[in-house]
C-alpha cells in the first residue's frame, strides 16, 4: 500500500469518528472563570469600532484592531469602504492609525502579527494581504483587486463549482499565519477553499484544498494558526472542524470541538434554536489563536453558540469561556481572537462592534 492510499484511509477513518462525534452525547465541560475588562480601549471621543473582525499583539504588547468602520465618508451603502486599522497602547490608550484609506482595503477580515512585529491585514473586499513593518508602511501586498475602472469591476460569482484557483491571487481570502521558518499561510477562503503557501521572501510555493466536505477539503477555511511544531490548524468553519496539516499541505488529523451547549442560552440575533443538541454552529471555528509554545487552542464560536472553547492541540475540549450575549463576558461573532499568553485573550466581535480583554481564571 503507498504511503498515499494509507493517508487516505486513515484521514477518512479519522473523519468517521469526528462526524459520529455528536454534542448531544458529549459530558459537558466546566465554565472557565473568566474578567472582562470594562472600557479597556480607549478611543477618542466621537470615535467608534464599526464591526470588529480581527485583533492582535505585538512583542511589545501593542494591540492592533482592525475594524469594519468608513474613514472617507459617504458613498453607498452596498461597496462602501469598510476598513481601518488602529493601534492601542498595552494599557488600552489610542496611539494612531495605520494605512488609512489604503487602496487594498475594502472589508477588514483578517489580521496578525509576525515574529518581527510586522502587520499583516487579509481583506475579504479588496482579496489583497499586506504586510506593514512595525511603523505601518507598506512593504509587501499579495493578491489583487478588480480596478474600480473595469466594466468587470463587481462583486466575485459565487458559482458551483467555482472557477479554479489562480497562483498567487485570492478570492474572498480570511486569515494569514507563519511557521518558524517565516513561510507564510493564507487561508483563501469563501471560494477557493484552500490555503496558499509563500516562503520566507514571499514568493509563491504551492496551495492545498479545493472545496467540499471530505478529508483534506474545505467549506470556508475561515481561520488558521501554527503550533510550536509547525503543524498547521485550519479553521474548516463550514464544516464545523479544525483539520491539521503539515507544512507541506499533507493531511495529520481532524477533530471537532462541538460541545453542549447551556440549556437558556439566547442568540443575540435572529431565533434560538429550539433543539440545542443540534446547531450547525456548535463548535464552528470561526476564528483560532494558540498561545506561544503552548498546548492549547482556543476556538472562537459565530454568533451561536457564540462561545470561546480551550481545547488541547489534539482537540480534546477543557473548558468554555462565555456564552452568547451583550453582556461584558459574553459573545456574538467572536471573528477573531489574540492570545498573548494563555491566561489573556483578546476577543473580536463583529456582531457586538468592539473587542474584549478577558482575563481567565483571575484572582477571587
Amino acid at each position: 500500500m503507498t504511503a498515499h492510499r494509507h493517508m487516505t484511509k486513515l484521514a477518512i477513518a479519522l473523519f468517521s469518528l469526528v462526524v459520529a462525534a455528536s454534542p448531544s452525547h458529549a459530558q459537558p465541560v466546566p465554565q472557565i472563570p473568566v474578567e472582562s475588562v470594562p472600557d479597556f480601549f480607549r478611543l477618542p471621543l466621537g470615535m467608534n469600532f464599526g464591526e470588529v473582525p480581527a485583533v492582535a499583539v505585538n512583542s511589545q504588547g501593542h494591540i492592533f484592531v482592525s475594524s469594519r468602520s468608513n474613514p472617507t465618508g459617504g458613498g453607498p451603502a452596498y461597496g462602501i469602504h469598510a476598513a481601518q486599522l488602529f493601534e492601542f497602547s498595552p494599557a488600552g490608550d489610542f496611539i494612531r492609525e495605520h494605512g488609512r484609506g489604503l487602496y487594498s482595503w475594502a472589508f477588514a477580515h483578517g489580521l496578525r502579527i509576525d515574529a518581527d512585529d510586522n502587520i499583516w491585514t487579509v481583506d475579504k473586499g479588496s482579496n489583497m494581504v499586506v504586510r506593514m513593518d512595525p511603523e505601518g508602511r507598506v512593504i509587501w501586498v499579495f493578491g489583487r483587486k478588480t480596478e474600480s475602472s473595469s466594466e468587470a469591476a463587481r462583486p466575485i460569482e459565487h458559482r458551483d463549482p467555482p472557477l479554479p484557483p489562480q497562483e498567487g491571487r485570492f478570492r474572498e481570502p480570511t486569515d494569514v499565519a507563519f511557521d518558524s521558518r517565516g513561510n507564510i499561510y493564507i487561508t483563501d477562503g469563501y471560494i477557493n477553499a484552500r490555503v496558499a503557501k509563500y516562503d520566507v521572501n514571499g514568493d509563491w510555493v504551492k496551495s492545498w484544498g479545493e472545496p467540499g466536505a471530505g478529508p483534506g477539503q474545505l467549506r470556508i477555511p475561515h481561520s488558521i494558526a501554527i503550533d510550536k511544531d509547525d503543524n498547521i490548524y485550519v479553521g474548516d468553519r463550514s464544516n464545523a472542524r479544525i483539520q491539521v496539516f503539515d507544512t507541506d499541505g499533507t493531511l495529520q488529523r481532524m477533530f471537532s470541538v462541538a460541545t453542549p451547549i447551556a440549556p437558556g442560552s439566547k442568540a443575540v440575533n435572529g431565533s434560538t434554536p429550539t433543539d440545542l443538541h443540534n446547531v450547525p454552529g456548535n463548535g464552528a471555528p470561526n476564528s483560532l489563536c494558540i498561545p506561544p509554545g503552548s498546548d492549547v487552542i482556543y476556538v472562537g464560536e459565530s454568533t451561536f453558540p457564540g462561545r470561546i472553547i480551550k481545547a488541547t492541540l489534539q482537540g480534546e475540549v477543557l473548558g468554555v469561556i462565555g456564552n452568547a450575549g451583550r453582556m461584558l463576558g459574553e459573545f456574538s461573532g467572536v471573528h477573531g481572537l489574540a492570545c498573548p499568553s494563555v491566561n489573556l485573550l483578546f476577543a473580536a466581535e463583529t456582531s457586538n462592534s468592539r473587542v474584549q480583554k478577558l482575563i481567565l481564571n483571575p484572582p477571587r
